[in-house]
């Protein structure tokens, strides 16, 4: 007898506790609600030969970005190995998407829960994973397009479908539909509250479009609903920070640092980004953060490098602010990069193409080199895409080279930076304190144009 999950898909598992116990880890893993591995486990320790469950474990980790990872995905391939026979097609779709993960062809992962859902709509699990790979690889089209593949499989009367119309407001921000991804949003939370991932989407409307305090009352009044028990928590709370010093208010930002943002002992990689990239936009600004800066290096320093090169960044981010006088952190993550840009894999190019550029633009910005890093972030920014994240967390690369323009002295490039931001956010406080620093750029000053 087949069984079928809660959602609609078919498992090779005759064990209906181990399936009903999936089905929560699946419900839990939709809305960033802990604990899905804790339930997952729970399934597995029912029926060790479970595929699915297996499965659904390895996919948390791959989604994690981490190199520590790999070797847990081992393990879980070496223990399918012995139960793909009896797999059906929908796990063996699975599979191939952890074996090409744990060769590094994230690429490859990414296509694989797409062949997944192609042929399953129905399989939320596929559908969360595949939005996760698409997020870390900066696949825009692919975030909004891949749930609109499946959409039409699914209704209002399904428990899950808010969480797809989360999924799809993000990819449809990510893409540049604002006005659609707020009404998607908003849709999506009218039918669950509790969705942090469409709270989120809504916010990165208000974040480009820079209608911050809009931002700021959205999140701070649906923190109720995102922030209990929630795994995605401090993400949200990154955003808020981001809203607040947008506005000026430094010191709420590193208030909710210090409450919600510090990465706690054990870590997530995204943790530890969120709180390296509200550092150094605060640091960009001259201000003082006290020791916050050497607590996150420390952590850093035990990190593996040139994995996942989003994390890379945000590593050689604590290593240039810290100001240590041995620079060997620095050194020693740009060689592995440089190391791991020789190989073929898709990790590989997204270090040759975006990573290791970057890296070595921080680097410059933290060493005072201003002018090596405005010309190496003109050039990589028009495909910083490739490495993943979002806009919202890729637009610290926008701002390190206004900086960047800012006190090299390259009035040109800092006025025309600055018009440009301001095309995008035109009530930013924030722009508005930037064109203030570049009319006083003696050469503006001279006549090459004036700051509006």
């Amino acid at each position: 007898m087949t069984l079928y999950d809660r959602f609609g898909a078919p498992v090779s598992s005759d064990n209906q506790d181990s399936v009903d116990a999936f089905d929560e880890a699946a419900t839990l893993m939709l809305g960033f609600f802990a604990d899905p591995l804790a339930k997952i486990d729970a399934a597995i320790t029912a029926d060790p030969g479970f595929v699915m469950g297996h499965c659904f474990r390895a996919g948390l980790f791959q989604v994690s970005s981490e190199a520590a990872s790999e070797a847990e995905l081992k393990r879980i391939l070496h223990v399918l190995k012995d139960h793909e026979a009896a797999a059906n097609d929908r796990e063996r779709g699975h599979m191939a998407a952890i074996r090409a993960w744990a060769d590094r062809d994230f690429h490859g992962a990414s296509e694989a829960y797409g062949r997944v859902l192609i042929d399953d709509p129905r399989d939320i699990v596929a559908m969360q994973f595949a939005h996760q790979c698409d997020f870390l690889l900066g696949q825009a089209t692919m975030l909004r397009d891949r749930v609109a593949q499946v959409l039409p499989a699914w209704s209002e009367a399904d428990a899950e479908y808010p969480y797809l119309l989360g999924m799809h407001a993000f990819g449809l921000e990510e893409c540049g539909h604002f006005e659609r991804a707020e009404e998607t949003g908003r849709r999506a939370l009218s039918l669950q509250p509790r969705d942090s991932w469409a709270h989120h989407a809504v916010a990165h409307v208000f974040e480009m479009q820079g209608r911050t305090q809009e931002g700021v009352e959205w999140l701070t009044t649906g923190a109720k609903y995102w922030s209990e028990g929630n795994m995605f928590a401090y993400h949200n709370w990154w955003h808020l920070a981001l809203f607040h010093l947008e506005n000026g208010h430094t010191a709420k930002a590193l208030e909710l640092y210090d409450t919600a943002i510090r990465p706690q002992p054990s870590p997530v990689a995204m943790e530890m980004a969120d709180a390296a990239s509200l550092l150094w936009r605060l640091h960009l600004r001259g201000a003082d953060v006290g020791a916050r800066w050497h607590e996150l290096a420390d952590l850093y320093e035990g990190f593996v490098h040139a994995y996942y090169p989003f994390n890379d960044m945000h590593a050689m981010m604590t290593f240039a602010a810290t100001g240590r006088t041995d620079t060997a952190r620095r050194l020693a993550l740009t060689a592995a990069l440089e190391g791991a840009a020789g190989g073929r894999d898709s990790n590989a190019r997204m270090i040759r193409d975006v990573g290791l550029p970057v890296v070595r633009a921080l680097r410059a910005f933290g060493d005072g080199d201003y002018c090596a890093a405005v010309a190496i972030l003109l050039d990589v920014r028009k495909r910083a895409a490739a490495f993943g994240g979002s806009n919202a967390q890729r637009d610290v690369l926008n701002l390190t080279l206004l900086e960047a323009a800012i006190r090299g002295g390259d009035a040109a490039a800092a006025l025309a930076l600055v018009n440009e931001r301001k095309a995008a956010k035109p009530d930013s406080p924030l722009v508005r304190s930037l064109y203030r620093r570049v009319d006083a750029m003696p050469a503006v000053r001279a006549g090459i144009g004036t700051a509006a």
